[in-house]
C-alpha cells in the first residue's frame, strides 16, 4: 500500500489541520511515495527508537512527539539529535508526526485520558480545543490521586496542594495531557477543582494554588497512551500493513 494513501485514511480521522499554530505535524523525513508494510507508532524518537525500527524493518514511524521541532541550522552525526535523523534517513525509515492535532481531535488523546479517569460530560478546556474539562464522582484528592496512579501505572506522582492530608474533596476535573501547565487559567475559568498535566513548574504551582485550584502533576509520558491507541485506530483501517507498537522505553524519570 502507497504510505501517501494509509496516511492519508489518518487524516481523514486526525486532521493535521487541527494542530496548533506552528506545530510541526506530518511528514517530517523521507517519503510517503513508496510502498510500505510496516508501520510502527510510539511517543518519542530516540536513539533505542530507531534501533528498533531498523531491527524491526520499518517502513515508516508515527510518533507523536516531533523529531524536528525546531529548524536545524545543519545537519551533522556530532550532535545526538541531528544524528538520530540522520540514521533514520540513512535507513530510509519515514517519519509522520502527530502531535497537537491527536490531543485536539475528538476522540484522541484527552478523551481516551477521560474515558480511563470516568471524568464525563466534559467539553473542551482551551477555545482551541486542547485538553478538556468534566465531572468524575465525588471524592477526596488522596482517592483520585491513587486512582491515576493505578491508571497509569504510576511508582509516583505529585500533588500540588498545601494541604498534606490531600482530604478536598474534588468533583470538576481539568485534564491536558503533555506540558499544559500554562493553561490552568483555563481551568479555572472552567470551574475546575483540580488540574491534571505534566511538568508543573514550582512557582506556577504556588500561582495555581493561590487562584484556588489544585493539581496533580503524574509526568509527561502517560502520553504513551498515544501508542497503543493509536496503534488500534490504525488497525481498524482493515488494510495489508503491519501495525506493530514500540516496545522502547522512552520515559527519562525513574520514581524511587
Amino acid at each position: 500500500m502507497l504510505a501517501s494513501d494509509f496516511f492519508a485514511r489518518y487524516e481523514a480521522y486526525c486532521p493535521k489541520e487541527l494542530a496548533m499554530a506552528d506545530d510541526p505535524v506530518g511528514l517530517q523525513i523521507g517519503t510517503l511515495n513508496k510502498d510500505i508494510q510496516k508501520v510502527m507508532v510510539t511517543l518519542d524518537i530516540r536513539e533505542q527508537t530507531v534501533q528498533e525500527a531498523i531491527d524491526q524493518k520499518v517502513d515508516v514511524i508515527l510518533a507523536k512527539h516531533p523529531v524536528i521541532f525546531r529548524p536545524l541550522d545543519n545537519l551533522t552525526d556530532q550532535d545526538t539529535q541531528q544524528k538520530i535523523i540522520l540514521d533514520l534517513a540513512r535507513a530510509g525509515i519515514a517519519v509522520y508526526t502527530s502531535h497537537t492535532n491527536i490531543d485536539i481531535v475528538e476522540n484522541g488523546l484527552n478523551d481516551w485520558f477521560c474515558e480511563l479517569l470516568d471524568i464525563m460530560e466534559t467539553e473542551n478546556l482551551t477555545d482551541f480545543g486542547l485538553g478538556r474539562v468534566g465531572h468524575i464522582q465525588p471524592q477526596t484528592l488522596d482517592d483520585f490521586s491513587e486512582k491515576i496512579k493505578k491508571v497509569f501505572d504510576l511508582d509516583g506522582l505529585t500533588v500540588v496542594s498545601y494541604d498534606q492530608s490531600l482530604s478536598p474533596t474534588i468533583q470538576r476535573v481539568a485534564i491536558c495531557g503533555g506540558s499544559g501547565g500554562k493553561f490552568y487559567p483555563e481551568a479555572i475559568a472552567k470551574q475546575a477543582d483540580v488540574y491534571i498535566t505534566g511538568d508543573i513548574y514550582y512557582h506556577t504551582a504556588h500561582d495555581m494554588l493561590s487562584a484556588g485550584l489544585l493539581a496533580i502533576d503524574p509526568g509527561h509520558h502517560i502520553e504513551v497512551l498515544f501508542v497503543k491507541k493509536v496503534a488500534q485506530v490504525l488497525s481498524e483501517f482493515k488494510t495489508d500493513v503491519d501495525i506493530i507498537e514500540s516496545s522502547s522505553l522512552t520515559n527519562p524519570f525513574i520514581k524511587k
